[in-house]
């Protein structure tokens, strides 16, 4: 039996997805039962458990042949990643006490960056994590394509794609969710021993050009990237209600200058970003 945190979103839901189609039991791991019902519908045991209590996180990994570990996203941190590092703690008591055969946690390309940005927190979480006594692996993925949902609305409406990934040129590491989901499933579907890093991107890096070009080709519509000047981002985040934005500046300029990068040759997945933004579309985003 495999337990699946996360998945009520993207990527644990297809984790979740792929393993029951294996036939594999699984135990589905969220906060609200409401949103995981469907999972309890399709075969799946249910535990609900917040990513900081320990005693809760404890007895859903309980009797777990595999772990998947996604780290609910902080996009507005505290200084000095309060919120991470309060997950971090529970991971660590619960996993020690539970002692799954393995764990299988979703990070980040960029989270060994020397440089202080918003990946900075999954850079903890395998610093952390990677002392566990039982075999783990971090699956370290490039930019999600499926962050374009929330351009395509702008994008319909004004032919703009704004982007903060700049230069417009520039091909930038991006994978599809799918892929991740994928990887993470035939990860926990076999063994090793102590740790293990795994990058995964899509089989080619993307332009925000080539962005634009895609949406334009969907959309039926020309759309073209400009980009957003870098000393607007931080009123621009401000606006949104952020407190502290320089973490997710920080993270943007790794991109663009080239920091945040991966460390060796990745495994590539075979989802498009035709195919990635498609599904997007036409899932009404």
């Amino acid at each position: 039996m495999f337990v699946i945190s996360g998945v009520t979103g993207q990527v644990g839901g297809i984790v979740a997805a792929r393993l029951l189609e294996a036939g594999v039991p699984i135990r589905a791991v969220a906060r609200n039962a409401e949103k995981a019902a469907e999972w309890k519908d399709k075969g799946a045991d249910l535990a609900l458990a917040e990513m900081t209590d320990a005693d809760a996180l404890t007895k859903a990994f309980a009797g777990a042949d595999g772990v998947f570990l996604l780290i609910p996203p902080t996009f507005d941190p505290t200084p000095g990643f309060t919120e991470v590092r309060a997950v971090i703690a529970a991971l660590e008591t619960a996993l020690l006490s539970a002692d799954p055969a393995k764990v299988v946690c979703l990070s980040t390309i960029g989270a060994q960056a020397r440089e202080p940005n918003l990946l900075s927190q999954l850079g903890l979480v395998e610093q952390k994590l990677s002392a566990l006594p039982m075999p783990i692996a971090f699956l370290r993925a490039g930019w999600f394509m499926e962050n374009t949902a929330w351009d395509i609305a702008p994008a319909r409406e004004t032919c703009v794609l704004s982007s903060f990934l700049q230069p417009l040129d520039q091909p930038y590491p991006m994978v599809s969710v799918f892929d991740v989901g994928a990887k993470a499933a035939e990860l926990l579907q076999h063994d090793w021993v102590g740790k293990q890093v795994i990058e995964l991107t899509g089989p080619e890096g993307v332009t925000p050009n080539e962005i634009a070009a895609v949406l334009s080709s969907i959309l039926g519509k020309p759309v073209r990237a400009e980009p957003v000047a870098r000393d607007t981002w931080e009123q621009i985040f401000t606006d949104q209600g952020m407190q502290n934005p320089l973490p997710r500046m920080r993270m943007i300029d790794g991109f663009n200058e080239g920091w945040i990068r991966f460390d060796g040759d990745p495994v590539k997945g075979t989802t498009t970003l035709d195919t990635a933004i498609s599904r997007l579309i036409s899932a009404g985003r």
